[in-house]
């Protein structure tokens, strides 16, 4: 029999993948003929999330030349850099555009027949639109990949899993908000992709509690709005009549702040500096292990306030009371924050000139409206201020930040096991809407379609309905029934839905305390409780403890999902190389 691979899921992860194999199997893979078995019921090369069949209202949230598929030699790796287009080059788009995700699919489609093209001749691609159910057979033999509506298993002498976004099962407290919608009559949307959400029992005119203020609130704005006949003139929101009003809230109360508006001109920051390969290696060195605030978050902290510091001295030293050679030195000699901070004070004269970060993660702690009304206000003009911000070349301290955040989850990555927050606060920071989008939420507030709630959202049900309250405003309280969780689902192994990955948890795989599957950080291997990898099983994706911003990434930043596609492709093929080598033999 010809060796054969399975690769469950189709999206860009496992197109990123079969590039890999094909430009590293010249070297490592040559004349043996192998077949390469797709699994997964959407489109090759777009998945799910950028199938055509959605909204051409939905955008990406990234300008089109920040968005390739290709390695470059920023990217760590062993196998052969493969340089391609990027979006906007393939699509013949501005560079500064926002495209929709109907056009990032047709280039992932194309991605994808082009790495199948670059195939040597004696390798097959094989589509199943299907999904894969579970995976069985001998932990050192051949897998069996059981696939919906198939009587028979494909087999595979190695499999590797590039899921991208899972459903998941509710969790205890949406289960009982679940339960009190249906046995009162009212509205609970879990959370989903918002693009296959159905939204047609959010009525027109209808109070809906929202929670969440990120990219999956920002689509759910525009089917609800746009998507349902409204329109923008001179900057004012005009209703069509057939929205719901929208009361929306979160944690911090605010939505993600907008992608950055202006281009880099001039010195970049060198990075890594503080927190680099050789920092990670001590950390991994540690016997007792490390624990992510106490330890790594100094780190990252430094590494950001020198990326921010180092741009407003070369870039903005009229801000400044000092020269940057005697900054950087006295910097890099702080031994903690406090040193830090007291240097910075006397250095920077302006606040608004230091990097507090803070503030950035909670911007609405200690602050109190008095009424709901003061606080619709009050929102409108911190969105205005940060758009203005986030476009303003003479801030350009924030888009350092943004590539200082870019190299240090290049490093977290090696780390593992570091938890949720880091993930969120880099979705804030630095994977914001377009500014386009966040741009009409006060022209949507002041038509009346949009309500901010306030930071700390917390909702209750009880006499029938959905409340909302917040400490941004004490006292007051929204009513609805309707309540949205605008989220994408936590992509836990207890929880997915993916009867896969619950099947591989019942086997033995391992997962993080917060439930992601543990993979080897070298090649991806999944790894049992015991620490053991499978030798014939491979994860890569989100809902693994290797997850990375994401599995594309602009150009020349070390892409680390790139780097990670590469390992597990070179893996692969030495492991079906020797396996043909001995069944030569």
């Amino acid at each position: 029999m010809r060796p054969s691979l399975v690769i469950v899921g189709a999206g860009p992860r496992g197109t990123g993948l079969i590039e890999r194999i094909a430009a590293n199997a010249p070297e490592l893979y040559a004349g043996s003929g192998l077949d390469i078995h797709l699994v997964d019921p959407h489109p090759p090369g777009a998945g799910r999330i950028w199938r055509a069949a959605q909204s051409p209202l939905l955008w990406m949230n990234s300008h089109a030349e920040d968005v390739t598929m290709f390695t470059d030699e920023t990217v760590v790796m062993e196998g052969p850099v493969r340089e391609g287009p990027t979006l906007h080059e393939w699509a013949g788009l501005d560079g500064r555009v926002f495209a929709d995700r109907q056009v990032q699919g047709a280039y992932l489609r194309w991605v994808h027949e082009r790495a199948v093209a670059a195939l040597p001749p004696d390798v097959a691609v094989h589509h199943h639109a299907r999904r894969a159910l579970r995976i069985g057979g001998p932990r050192e033999g051949r897998q069996q990949v059981w696939l919906e509506g198939r009587s028979r298993p494909l087999t595979a002498d190695l499999v590797v899993l590039a899921l991208g976004h899972l459903d998941a099962e509710l969790d205890d407290e949406q289960a009982e908000l679940a339960a009190y919608a249906r046995t009162h009559g009212l509205v609970h949307l879990p959370p989903d992709f918002t693009a296959d959400t159905d939204l047609s029992a959010l009525g027109a005119g209808e109070p809906v509690l929202v929670r969440g203020f990120g990219l999956a609130f920002v689509d759910l704005m525009v089917l609800l709005t746009e998507g349902r006949g409204g329109r923008y003139e001179g900057g004012a929101y005009v209703p069509s009549g057939r929205e719901p009003v929208l009361y929306v809230g979160s944690r911090r109360g605010v939505p993600y702040h907008s992608k950055i508006g202006y281009d880099w001109s001039g010195e970049r920051p060198p990075l890594p500096r503080f927190f680099g390969p050789a920092e990670v290696d001590a950390l991994l060195a540690r016997p007792e292990g490390f624990d992510f605030r106490r330890d790594v978050w100094p780190l990252v902290e430094k590494e950001l306030g020198f990326a921010h510091y180092h741009r407003l001295f070369t870039a903005h030293p009229e801000r400044t009371g000092a020269a940057w050679t005697d900054f950087e030195e006295k910097y890099a000699a702080a031994s903690g924050a406090s040193e830090r901070e007291a240097l910075v004070a006397s250095a920077v004269p302006d606040p608004a000139d230091r990097l507090d970060l803070d503030a950035l993660d909670h911007p609405l702690d200690g602050v109190r409206y008095r009424s709901f009304e003061e606080l619709q206000e009050g929102l409108r003009g911190y969105v205005e201020r940060d758009l203005s911000r986030r476009h303003d070349p003479d801030r350009s301290p924030d888009l350092a930040v943004f590539l200082g955040l870019l190299s240090v989850y290049g490093q977290l990555v090696r780390l593992r096991g570091i938890g949720p927050w880091w993930h969120g606060f880099f979705s804030y920071l630095a994977s914001g809407p377009p500014g386009p989008r966040l741009r009409t939420m006060p022209a949507l507030s002041r038509a009346g379609v949009l309500k901010f709630v306030g930071a700390g959202m917390t909702v209750r049900a009880e006499e029938g309905v959905f409340r909302a309250s917040s400490a941004t405003v004490p006292g007051h309280v929204v009513e609805a029934r309707a309540l949205v969780e605008a989220r994408l689902p936590e992509p836990t192994l207890g929880r997915a839905r993916d009867t896969l990955l619950r099947e591989l948890h019942a086997q033995g795989a391992a997962e993080t305390p917060d439930g992601l599957l543990r993979v080897d950080p070298a090649d991806g291997r999944i790894l049992d409780r015991s620490g053991r990898p499978y030798p014939r099983r491979f994860a890569l994706g989100p809902y693994t403890d290797g997850r990375t911003p994401g599995a594309f990434t602009r150009p020349r930043t070390g892409g680390p999902a790139f780097g990670q596609n590469d390992a597990t492709a070179r893996a692969a093929l030495r492991l079906l190389a020797g396996l043909a080598s001995r069944a030569a033999a």
